[in-house]
């Protein structure tokens, strides 16, 4: 699982010099952190703290953050509240679109005597009968429910019906969490499946590897690879289709579940491409019988004149007008021209010897073009 780093505390730190002790304000949305953990221990001055947009499955390690003023653990995995019993100043709290379904966890907001505002709305629990009511009566420091105003009459309503609504809230808790229990039953049956799959698929591939034997391989090396591509892509298009179209409730798992596979697909194709990259040939400049071959990576426009008058042999190739200059590396043999182009080979066998160390290489300053000039081994009689 992914937890809070100091590194990723530091680079969102960057308003405060990446200083985190005397940090008061974080930012922490959309870093896909499972754990919440270190905060209270590294940045005991927070005040705001947003950690909305992660699979955060439970509010932990921020007792000791006595300044903090508002806590936002919007859309995270979050089921119950518990834990900010020592968050003495907290006024809001924002727990949109979680999966609280233990409403009576409320109850420990009660020491939080500051709390002025709370968002629930999204979470399981809103659609209880008697949900506000509930929510009203209990926390009577609250002031401002789900983006509604608590007026006094309504508080005064609220806790008269309290004991039987209270009642009933805890009849729906109880109905709703057999539902829970039932629901991690199924995640984890799922995840056992797709794992035994997993394992059987590998066991196969493995049993393949080995029966074949090494000489088929290399003959089917060349013809199978392209086969064995389509043949992945086929497979990996199938499972994402079943995937994405198989109905699941919407659950703290699925959630998790769905960014572990997103997770998986995303790591599986930069290992391809990873792959592939060490994969791809080396550029063949020499043959084995030692001839030398005309290349042109870089696919630059070029031009080679012989300069009869003056004895000697012109190349003119038309590298980038911006291109840095440490980015070329010329190499002049007696008989062909090697330039390196970023690391690219633009390689021509010379029509005559020419003399390397008297050669001489220079960019134009009209065009920016690389203008080698290359004195040939005969002299003029």
């Amino acid at each position: 699982f992914l937890s809070v780093t100091e590194d990723l505390v530091r680079r969102r730190a960057e308003h405060n010099n990446c200083e985190i002790f005397s940090l008061e304000e974080i930012s922490l949305h959309q870093q896909e952190i499972e754990k919440l953990e270190y905060l209270d221990k590294w940045c005991r001055d927070l005040k705001i703290l947003y950690l909305q947009n992660n699979l955060i499955p439970k509010i932990e390690n921020v007792a000791k953050l006595k300044k903090l003023e508002y806590l936002n653990v919007a859309l995270n995995n979050i089921e119950r509240i518990e834990n900010l019993e020592g968050c003495e100043e907290l006024k809001k709290l924002d727990l949109t679109a979680n999966f609280i379904g233990e409403l009576s966890s409320i109850e420990a907001l009660k020491y939080n005597i500051h709390l002025k505002e709370l968002f629930l709305v999204g979470n399981p629990c809103t659609e209880f009968e008697g949900y506000r009511q509930f929510v009203v009566a209990t926390l009577h420091q609250l002031k401002c429910l789900d983006s509604k105003d608590i007026e006094r009459s309504e508080r005064i309503q609220a806790l008269q019906n309290y004991p039987e609504v209270k009642q009933k809230i805890r009849e729906q808790e109880q109905a709703y969490l057999l539902k829970r229990a039932g629901e991690k039953e199924e995640a984890q049956r799922r995840m056992q499946e797709r794992k035994d799959k997993k394992q059987k698929q590998m066991e196969s591939n493995i049993g393949f590897d080995s029966s074949d034997s090494l000489q088929n391989k290399e003959d089917h090396q060349a013809e199978g690879d392209g086969e064995q591509e389509t043949w992945r892509r086929v497979d990996d298009d199938e499972e994402d289709r079943r995937f994405w179209e198989e109905p699941t409730p919407y659950t703290p798992e699925s959630r998790l579940e769905t960014h572990r596979y997103i997770e998986e697909k995303r790591k599986a194709k930069d290992n391809i491409r990873e792959s592939k990259k060490r994969e791809k040939p080396l550029q063949t400049l020499v043959t084995a019988e030692g001839k030398v071959l005309n290349v042109n990576v870089p696919k630059l426009h070029f031009s080679l004149n012989d300069d009869e008058e003056n004895n000697q042999i012109i190349l003119d190739l038309a590298v980038y007008r911006h291109l840095d200059t440490s980015l070329l590396d010329v190499d002049v043999q007696p008989t062909y021209i090697r330039v390196l182009v970023k690391g690219k080979p633009f390689q021509f066998v010379l029509p005559e010897e020419v003399k390397p160390d008297s050669s001489s290489a220079k960019r134009s300053q009209t065009t920016g073009h690389l203008v080698v000039t290359m004195p040939k081994v005969c002299k003029i009689i």
